[in-house]
């Protein structure tokens, strides 16, 4: 048996590379059949979504993927490994693109992957809901998105 820490990050780095190139069918491979997502807050792409064909087709085709204009869509423009263990990696990630609705989606993700014989097996997903309702969901929060004094930087 190897060094399943240096494993479970080589695994982390080919889910971060295959979004990087926009493979989503690498990326949907590196996946159990039975993966969950757990997504944080209450947007209509919050919640638990069960199995690989109700995360890679309602949640990330329709509800993300399918909200963005093609021909601007960079997931993972840049990302870092922050931590790993024998179970579980946690990344952080930016990325995104322009919204069909003209707003920018450019989304910072924390996500705590759970491995499991050697694919993703559990992913909690933390991000910007507030960019998520006005981008993917055309529904502005009253305040709206604005630049921090102190951005976040990884």
């Amino acid at each position: 048996m190897g060094d399943k820490r240096a494993e479970n990050i080589q695994l982390a780095e080919r889910y971060y590379q295959a979004l990087e190139r926009g493979d989503f069918d690498a990326l949907a491979d590196l996946h159990h059949e039975d993966v969950v997502f757990n997504l944080v807050g209450s947007t209509p792409v919050s919640g638990r979504w069960e199995g690989k064909a109700e995360c890679f087709g309602p949640l990330v085709a329709d509800n993300v993927v399918g909200k963005l204009d093609p021909a601007t869509v960079q997931f993972s423009r840049q990302w870092r490994i922050m931590c790993a263990d024998e179970d579980r990696v946690v990344g952080l990630m930016r990325g995104g693109g322009m919204a069909n609705n003209g707003h920018e989606y450019l989304q910072t993700y924390c996500q705590i992957m759970t491995i499991r014989d050697e694919k993703i097996a559990e992913l909690h997903e933390f991000f910007d809901t507030a960019l998520v309702e006005l981008a993917l969901n055309d529904n502005p929060t009253e305040k709206g998105p604005s630049e921090p004094e102190r951005p976040f930087r990884f």
